[in-house]
């Protein structure tokens, strides 16, 4: 497995791997181990990696994509209505003793892992890895998991050791909102 920050040439593999796993397009029996909720086109991929340098790959031997973390400013996010809403929200939060801003923190997410390797640690190493790339930019990392994906909910809270925040509601959905101090780090 190598880990590395995604590129331009990586992106059709990156689509490959989220397609198989976007709510919109996954089997309806592999639902239950997990999905990601955002769709994404060739040229938001594009965009991510050109202006935030923001997606963090695993490949394997034959340089297939097999896990990615997306992880970007609010600033970028903010085009998205969910991620606004969570922005106008950030005032209201606190973390170890520091308000949350669009400064200090980030959003991380979404997160997709290939059936294949689940369980084999490349999430907590992948995890780590992006850690280390915006751990120099912020502090605090945020992110949400829609209640109805309680296997992203054990992995972020069991595996990764993110802390619930708050609940909310946005559009007719639940969410648990985490943050994780982003000088940890999970296997060091």
């Amino acid at each position: 497995m190598n880990l590395k920050v995604a590129q331009k040439e990586d992106v059709a593999s990156i689509l490959k791997l989220h397609n198989k796993y976007q709510i919109d397009s996954i089997d309806e029996k592999d639902k239950k181990d997990g999905f990601v909720t955002t769709a994404f086109s060739k040229e938001q991929l594009e965009d991510i990696i050109n202006k935030e340098k923001g997606i963090f790959i695993a490949t394997n031997d034959n340089n297939e994509v097999i896990a990615y973390v997306m992880s970007a400013s609010w600033q970028y996010w903010s085009k998205w209505p969910m991620f606004a809403f969570m922005i106008e929200d950030l005032p209201n939060l606190s973390y170890k003793g520091e308000r949350i801003t669009v400064d200090n923190s980030y959003q991380y997410g979404p997160v997709c892992v290939d059936k294949s390797v689940r369980g084999s640690g490349v999430l907590e190493k992948l995890f780590d890895f992006a850690l280390d790339y915006m751990s120099k930019r912020y502090d605090i990392l945020v992110t949400f998991v829609n209640k109805i994906n309680p296997r992203s909910y054990e992995a972020h809270k069991r595996k990764l050791g993110l802390e619930v925040i708050q609940e909310f509601q946005y559009n007719n959905n639940e969410y648990y909102e985490f943050v994780y101090d982003t000088s940890k780090r999970v296997l060091r």
